[in-house]
């Protein structure tokens, strides 16, 4: 009994400390198991070298089969030159989800095609079109990123390598137009979704804790 009990403890203490601490994995490294392709761009998604890959000739909505309400997702990402995807929250399956949901920006911001030509709001960890993030914290292309977006309740957070670039209250906003194109800030729960525009980007790592 002494032994089995060891045995027990020093398997709890062999657990990954993320799942022991509320994070669930949302991708195993091998299949795109628990996602679901919708509207996809050319090749879609493809697992290649343990991550998951937008290719330049691909893309597409790609969301968890399990819908969350409130939480906490981690992701690192890797983007190429001019390279564009985002993050859907709180997605249906059906509709633009940078409307229809919402949509934390990933882009390259001083790729040539953009450099220079974006409003606040299509910066990376933006609200896309709704709530601006704060710039300077993207690394290079070719660097991988680290991007924790936080939704509890009314109240959106992302930081970027370890930086709080956007914190919002969607209550706070209050433009007219700005609310008339974006039914999505007023959904409760849904998808994450990543939202690829064609363009090479890298993703691995992802989790989710729920609040």
């Amino acid at each position: 009994m002494r032994r089995f009990i060891a045995a027990v403890f020093l398997l709890a203490l062999a657990a990954p400390v993320w799942g022991a601490s509320g994070w669930v994995s949302l991708f195993d490294g091998k299949t795109l198991n628990g996602w679901v392709l919708k509207s996809p761009h050319g090749r879609g998604y493809l697992v290649e070298n343990g991550h998951i890959v937008a290719p330049a000739d691909g893309g597409g909505n790609l969301f968890t089969e399990k819908e969350y309400s409130n939480f906490v997702f981690h992701v690192e990402f890797r983007l190429s030159v001019n390279g564009n995807n985002g993050i859907g929250i709180r997605a249906p399956f059906e509709g633009d989800a940078a409307w229809q949901a919402m949509e934390i920006q990933i882009l390259d911001d001083d790729g040539p095609a953009y450099k220079g030509k974006l409003h606040a709001f299509q910066y990376t960890g933006s609200i896309y079109w709704a709530v601006p993030s704060k710039t300077g914290h993207l690394k290079k292309t070719g660097e991988w990123n680290s991007m924790e977006i936080t939704a509890n309740g009314r109240r959106i957070t992302v930081k970027l390598n370890g930086s709080v670039i956007t914190d919002a209250n969607l209550d706070d906003i209050k433009d007219v137009e700005i609310l008339k194109k974006h039914p999505g800030l007023f959904r409760p729960s849904g998808h994450i979704g990543l939202l690829g525009h064609k363009s090479l980007v890298e993703f691995r790592n992802l989790r989710v804790k729920e609040l």
